[in-house]
C-alpha cells in the first residue's frame, strides 16, 4: 500500500485517538440506547472505521467542507458537529442539528463544515463538486472531502464526478471508505479490480491505504488535502477498513464469515492506537484513561440534553422546506 511521506507527529496521534475514542464510545452508547428501547431510530454503525474519519479530520481546517453518507457518525464527530446537537437530532428533538427533522441519515451542520449527509448511495459526490467549484470561484482556500462506501463506486455519479473534478481541477478529495461489504455483498463479488485504479482513468492520483493504520491514513489524507488546497486538483483515496456491525442496526451480519469478523475485531484499531501511544511514550496510561473518561462524560451529558430537549412543534414541518410558504394554498 502507498505510504506517502507526511508523518503524523505525537500531537496528531493524540488528536486522532481522542476523536476515534469519542466516536467509538458514542456508537456504543447509541447501540445501547437502541437495545434498551430508549431510542427509536434508523442507525448505521461505523464501529471499526473510526480511524479513517479521525485521521482525515486531523488534516482539515475548521472551515473545510465534508459531505458524507448515512453511515456518517464518525465523519460528523470528527469534523466537529457538537455532540449535543447530534444526539438531539437522533432523538428527533428541536435542539438537533436539523431541528429533529433529519435524523441520522441527514445530519447537516454548516457551522462545522458538514454540509450534507445523504441517504442515497453516491449522491454526495456531485454535491461535493459543487461545493468545491464554489470554493474555487471564491478563492477561499477551502477543501471539500466527500465520503462514500465501496458500493458507491459502481454507480454513474462516481464516474461523472471524478471526471468533472479532474477536468476542472476542483479542490476535492474522494474518500472511499472500503469496509469490504456493499450492504450485504462482498466487494469482490460486485466490483471489478481495485477501486483505487479507477483514478487513472480520470487522470488523478490514487492512494490505496490501510485506513485502520492512523499514521498511514493521516499521511494519505495529508497528501490529498494539501494537493487540493494547492490548486492541483482532486485525489481518490481508497481506505481499506472494516465494519464490526451489520449494514444497519438489527442486521446480524450473518453473511460475513465468522473468522473474518473475529480477525478484524482482534485488530480493533482504537485500542491498538491506545497501546501504541503508551508503548512509544507519547502518553501515559493515566493520560489516555483521562481521554476515555472525558469522552464518557461528554456522551452522558449529550444523552441527557437530548432526552430533555422538547420535540419540535408540528408547524416546524413547513419550515426549511420552501423559501416561502404560500398562504391559502
Amino acid at each position: 500500500m502507498t505510504r506517502p511521506n507526511a508523518a503524523a507527529g505525537p500531537e496528531e496521534l493524540i488528536k486522532i485517538y481522542r476523536t476515534s475514542t469519542l466516536i467509538k464510545q458514542t456508537d456504543e452508547s447509541i447501540r445501547g440506547l437502541l437495545r434498551r428501547g430508549r431510542l427509536q431510530a434508523n442507525y448505521y454503525s461505523p464501529r471499526g472505521q473510526e480511524i479513517v474519519a479521525a485521521a482525515m479530520a486531523a488534516t482539515l481546517q475548521p472551515d473545510d467542507y465534508v459531505v458524507t453518507i448515512y453511515r456518517g457518525l464518525h465523519d460528523h464527530l470528527a469534523k466537529g458537529v457538537p455532540l449535543k446537537a447530534l444526539m438531539a437530532e437522533y432523538f428527533g428533538k428541536v435542539d438537533g442539528s436539523c431541528k429533529g427533522k433529519g435524523g441520522c441519515m441527514h445530519i447537516t451542520h454548516p457551522e462545522a463544515g458538514v454540509m450534507v449527509t445523504t441517504g442515497i448511495v453516491g449522491s454526495g459526490m456531485p454535491i461535493a463538486n459543487g461545493l468545491a467549484l464554489a470554493s474555487q470561484e471564491r478563492k477561499d482556500g477551502r477543501v471539500t472531502v466527500t465520503n462514500f462506501g465501496d458500493g458507491a463506486t459502481n454507480i454513474g455519479s462516481f464516474h461523472e464526478s471524478m471526471n468533472l473534478a479532474s477536468l476542472w481541477k476542483l479542490p476535492v478529495v474522494f474518500l472511499c471508505q472500503n469496509n469490504l461489504f456493499a450492504e450485504h455483498t462482498a466487494t469482490e463479488l460486485c466490483t471489478a479490480g481495485n477501486i483505487v485504479d479507477r483514478a487513472k482513468g480520470y487522470a488523478m492520483p490514487g492512494i490505496l491505504v490501510d485506513g485502520n493504520d492512523p499514521e498511514a491514513m493521516y499521511a494519505a489524507a495529508r497528501e490529498a488535502v494539501d494537493r487540493a488546497r494547492d490548486g492541483e486538483g482532486p485525489t481518490l483515496i481508497e481506505a481499506r477498513t472494516f465494519r464490526f456491525e451489520g449494514h444497519n442496526y438489527g442486521d446480524p451480519s450473518s453473511y460475513i464469515p465468522k473468522e473474518m469478523m473475529a480477525e478484524a475485531k482482534a485488530n480493533d484499531p482504537v485500542p491498538k492506537l491506545r497501546a501504541l501511544l503508551i508503548e512509544r511514550g507519547i502518553a501515559t496510561e493515566d493520560e489516555v484513561a483521562k481521554i476515555d473518561a472525558d469522552a464518557a462524560t461528554e456522551i452522558a451529558e449529550a444523552v441527557t440534553f437530548a432526552q430533555e430537549s422538547p420535540y419540535p412543534d408540528v408547524a416546524e414541518n413547513l419550515s426549511d422546506v420552501y423559501a416561502h410558504v404560500l398562504e391559502n394554498a
